[in-house]
């Protein structure tokens, strides 16, 4: 009985001095209250809670309790430039532990704002390109996060488009807030000859812009639309998929939120597993990681969808094996 707890007192008095020595990101979380801003790109409406809630999943699984051991302040910037300046500045003002922010307009400012201050960034298109970070797999400085597209989606979803509108012979890729999809199609926008498609930029900058483009793809026959992963459009995203319909435009779409209110089709990474995923960043550096050493994540989980009363009302057959292979019919 001596020699057992002998051993169990020697036992302790070795892990705990283990315990002590053990890098701060190995530990048990710490007993005291961390503090996360979060600044998001959109309205505070159903696609920005969407993503939200996505990350307060993530942080829930990973044990981040909100108002138990973490703090989130939220913004809202409704892709506003007076609000963004206004929050980067209210959330640095805060000091907190680490800034997850929301598209590229966004996270611009915050990293002019603090160099120091780590930060997040959720769901964003080609950070590399946009001069956010050094490169994928050492992001270098105080940034680090997850993006929402490979560019060869583009190719995929205008497969996808073709299939279900087969008359299709041409389409344009509508963007705001993102310049490298020029680049992607000056570059490497090359459609497959199988397609038979003519691709091209729709740049848009303002509803204007988006009525503009949309009434003269509408006079041409044959014609179709491809909108990827964008901040502007998806906050005009009414306006667009109203404006399809009244141009018996079919169109393809990134995000399933599209499609739930009237769009034809969707195919895109799923921003909610993209935002649960990106809590485990703000968890590893608020055990102590660098935004620095932690790679940048591409999306795993795609979804697709199809509005067949859409569909029907184009005047388009859905082909049973596309039914077969969607993620979620909407009838």
């Amino acid at each position: 009985m001596a020699s057992y707890i002998a051993r169990r007192k020697f036992l302790a008095t070795l892990l705990g001095g283990a315990a002590a020595a053990w890098p701060l990101g190995a530990r048990a979380q710490p007993d005291r209250m961390r503090r996360i801003g979060v600044l998001m790109g959109f309205a505070d409406d159903a696609e920005g809670q969407a993503r939200v809630k996505g990350l307060q999943q993530g942080l829930q699984e990973l044990g981040w309790i909100e108002g138990r051991n973490v703090r989130i302040d939220y913004r809202w910037t409704g892709g506003d430039a007076t609000r963004v300046r206004t929050y980067v500045a209210e959330l640095v003002k805060l000091s907190p532990d680490v800034i997850v922010a929301h598209t590229p307009p966004v996270i611009a400012a915050v990293r002019q704002a603090s160099s120091s201050i780590p930060i997040v960034f959720a769901a964003v298109i080609d950070p590399v390109a946009h001069g956010f970070i050094d490169n994928l797999a050492r992001p270098g400085g105080n940034l680090t996060g997850t993006t929402n597209i490979e560019f060869s989606l583009i190719g995929k979803m205008l497969e996808m488009l073709k299939e279900v509108a087969p008359g299709i012979v041409r389409a344009a890729v509508m963007f705001g807030t993102n310049p490298q999809y020029l680049v992607y199609l000056h570059s490497f926008g090359t459609v497959p000859p199988t397609l038979a498609v003519e691709l091209s930029a729709a740049a848009v900058r303002d509803a204007g812009e988006i009525e503009a483009a949309m009434s003269e793809l509408g006079r041409k026959p044959g014609a179709g639309l491809v909108v990827p992963p964008d901040a502007f459009t998806i906050i005009h995203h009414a306006m667009i998929i109203e404006l399809a319909a009244r141009y018996r435009l079919p169109a393809v779409y990134a995000y399933r939120s599209f499609v739930a209110e009237g769009g034809l089709m969707s195919y895109g990474p799923d921003v909610y597993d993209i935002f649960r995923r990106t809590a485990s960043y703000v968890d590893r550096i608020l055990k102590g990681a660098r935004p620095a050493d932690l790679p940048v994540e591409a999306p795993v989980k795609f979804e697709f969808v199809i509005n067949l009363k859409t569909a029907k009302a184009l005047g388009l057959d859905v082909p049973e094996k596309l039914v077969a292979l969607a993620d979620e019919v909407i009838e």
